[in-house]
């Protein structure tokens, strides 16, 4: 009679909390799994950042895991003392930031016009526009046409061939025909709107989560690349960040495995490689939280629907 009445009272509870007393055996697993999976992400940065605020001793006896030991901040100090870390890191933010703005511009110039019925032969656009995304000349066509219009060795050549990403153009296309009704566009050409205008004003306004989304996408990937540089830049100052930080990290030599001249002997390869490896990445994990319920939202919007 008890059992029966439970029941009854979890049956009518219309929220559906009634689930969180059926804890099973899958579930438990699943928890498990996703918890072991964050810290496969976690953990490898906590530990990095250990070691660069430990003392030598401790690093290179292999004593230092999660917890720091001895700290002292002279790996990240001998890094600004240096100043080409440092140089470097703020070449690539403006960098960035460029190549962001310009591939925003090529992304929405490309995505809203396909996205509108009345352009006229838009499959026919779009498909064109898609064969970059799945084709490509290969790496020595590339680099001969780089060099033929004078673009080694200076920032752009990192710039101008990836401001078109058709992957982005096509997550950006499908939010603007799921979310920008046609009949908005109608009543604005109405009132004596331009294309301009309502792409300024009405379009733009209302797409802040897929912008959010693909700005995240155009500066998180040209701030983590570093391929195109290295078979682009041989220039020391024009090299960025995550160049320079591959060079550290890969060199065999602790002579050569930071390429600043003081701080060689002010404190071990090992502690500077993670002190490096942090001074680059934290400013990413940084703008990340702030843009992230855009990112989930633009990216679902965009990928699903159109």
């Amino acid at each position: 009679m008890r059992k029966r009445k439970m029941k009854e009272e979890i049956a009518s509870m219309p929220d559906g909390s009634h689930a969180i007393n059926r804890l099973r055996i899958s579930d438990v697993v699943i928890v498990i799994f996703l918890i072991l999976l964050c810290l496969t992400c976690v953990l490898p940065f906590i530990h990095l950042l250990a070691k660069s605020i430990s003392a030598d001793t401790y690093v290179v006896a292999k004593k230092v895991s999660f917890i720091p030991k001895g700290i002292n901040f002279d790996a990240y100090r001998s890094i600004f003392k240096d100043g080409k870390l440092v140089y470097s890191f703020i070449y690539t933010v403006i960098m960035t930031l460029i190549f962001t703005a310009l591939g925003m511009v090529s992304c929405i110039a490309a995505s809203y016009p396909l996205s509108r019925k009345r352009l006229k032969g838009r499959g026919m656009i779009a498909f064109l526009l898609m064969i970059p995304m799945y084709f490509s000349a290969g790496l020595i066509p590339q680099f001969v046409l780089m060099k033929k219009y004078n673009l080694i060795d200076s920032m752009w050549v990192l710039i101008w061939p990836l401001i078109y990403s058709p992957y982005n153009m096509l997550i950006m296309k499908n939010y603007f025909q799921a979310n920008i009704s046609d009949s908005l566009e109608e009543s604005a050409f109405l009132d004596g709107a331009t294309n301009i205008k309502i792409l300024w004003k009405i379009v733009l306004p209302l797409s802040k989560p897929i912008l959010a989304t693909i700005s995240l996408f155009y500066a998180v990937g040209r701030w983590n690349a570093y391929a195109d540089a290295k078979y682009y830049i041989k220039l020391q100052k024009l090299m960025p960040v995550q160049l320079m930080l591959s060079r550290m990290v890969s060199s065999a030599q602790s002579t050569q495995t930071m390429q600043l001249e003081a701080v060689v002997n002010t404190t071990t390869p090992e502690i500077l490689q993670s002190a490096a490896i942090m001074f680059v990445t934290i400013p990413i994990i940084c703008i990340y939280p702030f843009l992230q319920k855009y990112f989930v939202k633009g990216v679902m919007i965009g990928a699903v629907k159109g």
